[in-house]
């Protein structure tokens, strides 16, 4: 790493291969490894040129604004709900993000969750691993196939649940900004979908407009038999609202990969029996990762050769 390399503030840890190929094409500045991160920016903020961060962790705007050479993004993801874009439009900030890459890996944690839960397979596989099955008759789950499943956002990952779910014969709605030139369902509103849903699958960005979407109304419109699905943003749900319907048994149960405040996941949800929890692992698969990774880089190498970055937002 020398001085005449392009300096880059990553914000928070990435994957040890994206480090790697960062840290041999640009001088990397790590801004969770300084003790003061305030005087780091006052010492430094002037010469980063572009900054390389995660969608669940985003930039925030006060730092930027210590930034006045950054005007490149490159984001490892696809959200962008932690980030200012009106701020970036503004200082003329370039944004990229891993575009059309995750998009299969996330629809098919979707499906993967909906027909784990459905059919009860991490309870039959506890029963089998733990030798019950030897001594004791197997309960009986629920089909997937025929049911009603409900997206709501009907962007590209939204469409590949969709199209997923099509094959399993499932009957299809979804809501949107605007109709889209699909045969599936549209309705008005999350709680008309919710109703209509046995399956709720939450495919929303996390931006303001959907904080806590989904508040005691939407879950008791989705009722008992309903499954809320999400694989979103944790924000997009009312947790508490969330938490009274699993115990109350207003829903049926509900099968989560992101949370309000990860890593930590409320305990209220780790104690209950009708949820299924996994630590936000939708595009965590060695092809996909390996992608992302490599469009990071080539968006910031673009941006560095000729002032345009490849897969801007």
């Amino acid at each position: 790493m020398t001085t005449s390399q392009p300096a880059i503030l990553i914000i928070q840890p990435l994957m040890p291969q994206l480090d790697e190929k960062l840290t041999q094409h640009f001088h990397c500045y790590r801004l969770y490894e300084q003790p003061d991160p305030a005087v780091f920016i006052a010492r430094h903020g002037t010469a980063i040129k572009a900054i390389v961060t995660r969608g669940d962790v985003g930039v925030e705007t006060a730092l930027l604004e210590q930034l006045p050479e950054c005007k490149a993004i490159a984001v490892f993801g696809v959200g962008t709900d932690r980030i200012d874009l009106n701020y970036a439009a503004a200082h003329d900030i370039q944004i990229s993000i891993t575009r059309d890459i995750l998009t299969d890996d996330v629809a098919d944690l979707a499906l993967t969750l909906t027909l784990a839960f459905s059919r009860n397979l991490v309870a039959y596989h506890q029963f089998a691993q733990s030798g019950a099955w030897e001594n004791n008759a197997v309960a009986l789950s629920s089909r997937a196939s025929g049911k009603r499943i409900g997206i709501a956002g009907l962007g590209a990952i939204g469409l590949a649940i969709a199209r997923r779910a099509e094959a399993f014969g499932m009957q299809v709605a979804y809501t949107a900004r605007t109709a889209k030139e699909v045969s599936y369902k549209r309705c008005d509103n999350i709680e008309q979908l919710a109703a209509f849903s046995d399956f709720l699958v939450l495919a929303l960005p996390g931006s303001a407009e959907n904080l806590q979407l989904v508040d005691a109304k939407v879950l008791t419109a989705l009722g008992r038999e309903g499954v809320l699905i999400n694989i979103a943003r944790g924000t997009v749900i009312n947790e508490a609202d969330l938490i009274a319907a699993l115990q109350q048994g207003t829903i049926k149960g509900a099968a989560l990969d992101v949370y309000p405040q990860e890593p930590i996941i409320n305990p209220a949800l780790r104690q209950l029996d009708n949820v299924l929890l996994t630590p936000h692992i939708a595009s965590a698969t060695h092809e996909t990762r390996a992608q992302m990774t490599n469009n990071v880089l080539e968006n910031l190498l673009a941006y560095f050769a000729d002032g345009k970055i490849l897969t801007a937002v």
